[in-house]
């Protein structure tokens, strides 16, 4: 069923609409958990460590996709609402392009500047080569890892995210294969994880870069422009909070790294990333929900459509909410066997990451407030409101906790950090929406 963003959404059609892009999440989430799986399991400790330790650098870098794709989506749609289908075109190859040479220069820098970033984060000897190799073979697929997704935001606008969710399984399945055949079968290293990682990417990015280029059905076809610096700079303002939330959560994976370091070794970075994983699915059920309603709230606002706002916001609002309590159960309950899954093979580790995960699992029940209404302000085009949900409460709350938890309550404590963050800043989102509410007349 074809859903348009000028329709009325009920809870079916809010469910339809956005369940792709989550089922999506699902199969992406998978696809890093799968290869923290068999690099744990089948290459060791030590070359597990050292996916986990890049990983969050690349997504640093890579944080800049999200910052385009949804504020020039926002742009688009816009556009289409206008009727200006040529320059909805024009748009969609500026951002394009734009985005493949900021790939490609952050892909040159990265792969000379790796093995300081890895030094600077305190990687052991063997764990720093491991970085090293992983992280580089992942360089060549850096450009391709942003365009993916830049295109998903499009898939949204051009009204067919059913696509997207079926390159999102093919994609999948073929990196799950690839892991299984040459790590576990043939019984290789760290490097085949990385390739197989780097051709998903690459697939994933070629396969709808041809549905746009040959279908006669896309609103959106390549055109020859220039880049132009005003769009640019608009649409990279207006999806700034959505580059902050994925840029500030990845600075909160380093930080965590060097925390964990400090305090027990190169080894019990093990244990955060296995939370890592659980936070990849839970939080990505509310970070793609919210993304993709994004589209939907600037319809409307820019509509004059303010039943349509309110319809839209208070049907999320209870949806997110019993997903909260639902995740949140779930983590804390299932939490020794998430932890089995990886570390099966180490009794102590286990213990620790089974307490680790029931512990920061308390986040999930109030950490939706803010991640939801810092996409809704994007989607209302107040980027100031919406960059300040997402940069205050994860550069100036987070890292203060992060921080001071450990020192003042003691290291195991440490998980906590984030729960006391979201609770606080929950405050803070609250009075946002107190002082927007007459503006925008969502309530």
């Amino acid at each position: 069923m074809k859903i348009q963003l000028s329709e009325h959404f009920d809870y079916k059609k809010l469910l339809t609409f956005t369940a792709p892009t989550i089922i999506m999440m699902l199969f992406n989430s998978i696809y890093w958990v799968v290869d923290g799986f068999f690099v744990s399991n089948y290459v060791w400790k030590d070359a597990f460590t050292a996916v986990n330790l890049t990983f969050p650098v690349i997504m640093v870098i890579a944080s800049i996709g999200f910052m385009v794709g949804n504020g020039w989506s926002a742009l688009i749609s816009k556009t289409l609402w206008e009727k200006n289908i040529e320059l909805a075109k024009k748009y969609f190859s500026m951002l394009t392009y734009f985005v493949v040479i900021c790939g490609i220069i952050l892909s040159i820098a990265w792969f000379f500047f790796i093995e300081p970033v890895m030094t600077m984060l305190k990687a052991s000897w063997d764990v720093l080569a491991n970085c090293i190799i992983y992280g580089r073979v992942l360089f060549f697929s850096l450009v391709f890892f942003m365009l993916q997704h830049v295109f998903q935001s499009f898939f949204i606008v051009n009204e067919r995210p059913d696509l997207w969710l079926k390159v999102a399984v093919i994609m999948w399945v073929m990196n799950m294969i690839l892991d299984y055949v040459l790590i576990y079968l043939l019984d290789m290293w760290i490097l085949w994880a990385a390739l197989a990682t780097a051709v998903a990417q690459f697939l994933w990015a070629i396969i709808p870069l041809i549905y746009f280029v040959t279908s006669k059905k896309s609103k959106l076809k390549f055109v020859k422009t220039w880049l132009e610096f005003r769009p640019i700079l608009k649409s990279c303002i207006n999806g700034s909070s959505e580059m902050l939330t994925t840029f500030s959560m990845s600075l909160l994976n380093i930080l965590f790294n060097y925390q964990l370091i400090k305090y027990f070794g190169n080894e019990w970075v093990i244990a955060y990333w296995i939370i890592m994983y659980v936070w990849f699915i839970f939080t990505g059920m509310y970070l793609w929900y919210s993304f993709w309603v994004t589209p939907i709230v600037w319809y409307n606002y820019w509509a004059k459509n303010s039943e349509e706002l309110k319809n839209v916001l208070f049907r999320s609002l209870k949806i997110l909410w019993f997903a909260a309590i639902v995740l949140t159960l779930t983590a804390e309950i299932c939490s020794w066997l998430l932890a089995k899954i990886f570390v099966n093979y180490d009794a102590e580790l286990l213990a620790f990451t089974t307490k680790a995960i029931r512990l920061y699992s308390l986040w999930y029940i109030v950490q939706w407030i803010n991640i939801f209404w810092s996409a809704f302000f994007t989607g209302l085009n107040n980027w100031v409101v919406s960059a300040t949900i997402s940069f205050l409460r994860m550069f100036v709350f987070q890292i203060i906790m992060i921080f001071s938890i450990p020192y003042l309550f003691g290291s195991e404590w440490i998980w906590l950090a984030t729960t006391c963050t979201e609770v606080l800043w929950m405050f803070v989102t609250i009075s946002f929406l107190i002082g927007m509410r007459k503006r925008y007349r969502y309530i």
